[in-house]
């Protein structure tokens, strides 16, 4: 992998497996069995996704039989009885569905994934067509972007940027994830924004900051 990943486009995946509104149950359970996946988007007419059915909607089915079938026990669970008594994807689903776009930065997208406690995405166009979906696990590929790559990016982007003069030459250096930055600058308050910017290039695991000023700093 080689270039900087900076959009959802970068790192979904394309071939994404979807059902139908009249999916049946079993055949949600057994695709997500044959893809070892934890949710699907539905879809309806062309490809516009309506509504994703994962398995914390399948599980309530399974859930009931150990509960109380008390119907005014079952009334305080209106919801989980529902999904209990569904059989299609249309029944199951959660919607409107939590979505992406392919041009979301992967911030946003890991933002989005952390607050909803959700694994996976689609990912759909103006149109709310599907294009891909995208997963905790490709949010995690920027990790896989080799160190000179950081290197040339933070050189390139931050350092000859905020530091086009330097005191003595800034050396930068990547092993692992980790920048370092070493060398003397006359724009020491410019320091802070250095270790910003650096901490946010995508793939860097953490920033070891040995710039100084002219004054010590």
């Amino acid at each position: 992998m080689t270039g900087s990943l900076h959009v959802v486009g970068d790192v979904m995946t394309r071939a994404a497996v979807a059902v139908g509104r009249d999916a049946p149950f079993k055949d949600i359970v057994g695709l997500m069995d044959r893809w070892k996946v934890s949710a699907l988007p539905v879809l309806e007419g062309e490809g516009r996704v309506v509504g994703v059915v994962s398995e914390a909607d399948l599980l309530p089915k399974e859930a009931v039989r150990e509960s109380d079938p008390d119907r005014y026990a079952r009334a305080h669970r209106l919801s989980e009885a529902a999904k209990a008594d569904a059989v299609t994807a249309g029944e199951l689903m959660s919607s409107p569905a939590i979505t992406v776009h392919p041009e979301s930065s992967l911030a946003q997208a890991a933002r989005i994934m952390a607050q909803r406690r959700i694994k996976r995405l689609p990912v759909v166009d103006a149109e709310g067509m599907l294009e891909g979906i995208v997963s905790r696990a490709d949010l995690l590929k920027v990790f896989l972007r080799p160190d000179n790559d950081i290197a040339d990016e933070v050189r390139r982007d931050i350092v000859d940027i905020l530091f086009p003069a330097p005191v003595e030459p800034i050396h930068v250096m990547v092993t692992e994830g980790v920048v370092t930055l070493t060398g003397k600058v006359q724009d020491s308050p410019l320091i802070p924004v250095a270790l910003r910017l650096a901490h946010a290039v995508e793939g860097v695991v953490d920033v070891d900051c040995h710039l100084s000023g002219t004054d010590g700093t």
